[in-house]
Parts: structure tokens; sequence; C-alpha cells
């Protein structure tokens, strides 16, 4: 953090990265990092198995988020629809490479 001089700012603090996007949760960085252990590299991102791995990750954290706000059917409904996608994903994955899809269960820990 530092101390803001401007006259004109009536906050008086802000935090270093107030101009840019404060709270996201999946950055570019995390998303590369996913794509780079699940998908074979970091530009790989339409990999089945890479892209399963973001709607995991990215289900885990609104799982958090529905426990703490139970009322908000928004999220809920973008849950449910990523759950959707990400079960479609697997069923191809089955389908197609058996053995791929039982090790990204395994190491997702999903309980398909």
């Amino acid at each position: 953090m530092y101390i803001c001089t401007d006259i004109s700012d009536r906050v008086g603090i802000l935090h270093k990265n107030y101009l840019y996007n404060i709270g996201m949760y999946l950055n570019p960085e995390a998303k590369k990092a996913i794509f780079a252990k699940h998908g074979g590299s970091e530009t790989n991102t339409g990999s089945t198995e890479g892209q399963v791995a973001l709607f995991t990750y990215r289900i885990s954290h609104l799982t958090e988020h529905l426990k703490k706000n139970r009322k908000d059917f928004g999220t809920q409904r973008s849950l449910q629809l990523l759950v959707g996608k990400r079960r479609s994903l697997l069923d191809y994955l089955k389908s197609n490479d058996i053995e791929k899809y039982r090790a990204l269960v395994k190491e997702l820990g999903l309980r398909r």
C-alpha cells in the first residue's frame, strides 16, 4: 500500500493495484500454470484435459463462494452450467481415451 499525496484524492490510502482488476481469482498466470500442468504447454488452451482442469478450478472457487453467499442464485446457475460443461468434456474424454480420462480424474480428485 502507499499513501496518496494528491489533495484531490479523498480516499487517502489506495492499494497499489487499484487500477487493475482487484480480486481476480483466476489471473493469466494461474491459467498458464493450469494449462502447463494439464494441457501439455501454456499455449495449448484447447486440450480437453486443460479445459477440465480449468473448469474444476473455477467450480471449486464458486463452491466456496456459495458456501458464504447462499442466496446468490446467479452464481448458482453459473456453477451448474460449469458442472454440465465439465461433465460433457469428461464424457467425451472417456469415450475417446479411457486412460487419459482415468489419469485426469485421479489427478484432479473427481468422484466419477
